[in-house]
C-alpha cells in the first residue's frame, strides 16, 4: 500500500486563485497522455504517486482523456486512488472538464448545455468513484448554447455537492467577462479559467485575458506551457524519431524550421545560465505572469514530473534574463 512522503510539502510553491481560499501547487500534472486503457498502468500510477510526493496536488482530468475510448484516463486515476492515493483525498484538488464530443447522439457531441454537463459530470465521478470534484469545468466555449444555461449548468453542479469550485477552459477575455457576470449574479465558486499559454503562445497576453483575470480576481491554469514539448531539450538539434513530432502526434512540426531551433538554443543558453533545463526556465516564465496560478504539465515518466517540480525553485528572473528573453520570442 502506497504511503506518501512525509517531505511532500517542503520545496513545492503553492499560490492563491484568484482572491479565493484555493491555493494551488505552481506545478500540476494533466492526465491528457499517459493515463489511457492502452498506456502501461504502473508508470501512470508512479507518476501520479511521484507527483503527490513532490507536493502536486492538483490532477487535472477531462471526461475524454484517454484512449483507445473517452474516459478511460479517469479510469484509471480510480484505479490509483483505490490503490492508496485516496486516503489522501482531503490533501488532492481532483479537477475534471466536459465540453468536446463524448458519447453518440445530440446530448453528448461537443456543447455546453445543462443535459450535457449534467450527465457528463455524473459519468465521470462514476468512473473515478468520488463523490465530488474539487473544480469542474466547462472546457470549451459553445456558441450555440446561450451562457445562461451553462453557467447555471455549472452552478447546481455546486448546488448539488458535485463540485466545490467550478471553471471555464478555452474562453477568451470576451466569453470569460459574459459568463462572470452571470457567476456572480448566482454567486457561484467561480475561481478558475484555463487557456493555453506558453513563451510560443501569448495569445493571453494580447487578448488582455491575463489582465482580466487579475483584475476580475480569478485565477489562470494553464495548459501546453512547454508548447507541445517544442520547449524542452528534444528539438535543440532537429526532430528525433521518436519524439512526439516524430510520431506525427502533434500539430507542431511545421514550426520546427532552422530559425525556431537557432531560437530554441538560444533560449536553452539562457535557461544554462540560471542553472535551469529549457523547460524548467519556459515554466518558470509563465508563472513570472502574476495571473498565473498553476502550470498544468504533461509527463511520459515520473522523471519528468521530478524535474518539471524543479522550476518552482527558481522563479525570478533578472532584467537582464527577461530582456534577452522577450528579445527572442517578443515576434510569437
Amino acid at each position: 500500500m502506497y504511503t506518501a512522503s512525509d517531505k511532500r510539502y517542503d520545496k513545492m510553491v503553492y499560490r492563491r486563485t484568484g482572491r479565493s481560499g484555493l491555493k494551488l501547487p505552481v506545478i500540476s500534472l494533466g492526465l491528457w497522455q499517459n493515463f489511457g486503457y492502452t498506456d502501461n498502468f504502473e508508470n501512470s500510477e508512479k507518476m501520479c504517486r511521484t507527483a503527490f510526493d513532490l507536493g502536486i496536488t492538483y490532477f487535472d482530468l477531462a471526461n475524454n482523456y484517454g484512449n483507445p475510448y473517452n474516459g478511460s484516463a479517469e479510469e484509471t486515476f480510480g484505479k490509483i486512488l483505490d490503490r492508496g492515493l485516496r486516503s489522501y483525498r482531503d490533501e488532492l484538488i481532483i479537477s475534471t472538464k466536459a465540453g468536446y464530443d463524448m458519447w453518440p447522439g445530440p446530448y453528448g457531441d461537443k456543447n455546453g448545455s445543462r443535459k450535457y454537463l449534467t450527465a457528463s459530470l455524473d459519468q465521470s465521478l462514476k468512473r473515478m468513484g468520488l463523490d465530488y470534484v474539487d473544480i469542474f469545468y466547462h472546457h470549451i466555449y459553445d456558441p450555440d448554447t446561450p451562457l445562461e444555461e451553462t453557467a447555471l449548468a455549472l452552478d447546481n453542479a455546486v448546488k448539488q455537492g458535485k463540485a466545490l469550485y467550478v471553471g471555464i477552459s478555452n474562453y477568451n477575455r470576451e466569453k470569460t467577462a459574459e459568463i462572470l457576470e452571470i457567476f456572480r449574479e448566482l454567486k457561484t465558486p467561480y475561481v478558475v479559467n484555463q487557456p493555453s499559454y506558453s513563451m510560443l503562445n501569448r495569445w493571453i497576453e494580447r487578448d488582455r485575458l491575463d489582465k482580466l483575470a487579475l483584475d476580475e480576481g480569478f485565477g489562470l491554469a494553464v495548459f501546453s506551457p512547454l508548447y507541445q514539448g517544442l520547449l524542452t531539450d528534444r528539438y535543440l538539434h532537429g526532430i528525433p524519431e521518436d519524439s512526439r513530432v516524430g510520431k506525427g502526434r502533434t500539430w507542431i512540426r511545421d514550426e520546427i524550421t532552422e530559425e525556431m531551433v537557432a531560437r530554441l538554443n538560444k533560449l536553452n543558453d539562457i535557461a544554462k545560465g540560471r542553472g535551469q533545463t529549457l523547460s524548467q526556465m519556459a515554466l518558470s516564465w509563465v508563472l513570472k505572469n502574476e495571473a498565473v496560478t498553476t502550470v498544468i504539465t504533461g509527463a511520459s515518466r515520473p522523471q519528468q514530473i521530478i524535474d518539471n517540480a524543479q522550476a518552482a525553485q527558481k522563479l525570478e528572473f533578472s532584467a537582464e534574463e527577461e530582456a534577452q528573453i522577450e528579445e527572442l520570442i517578443d515576434r510569437v
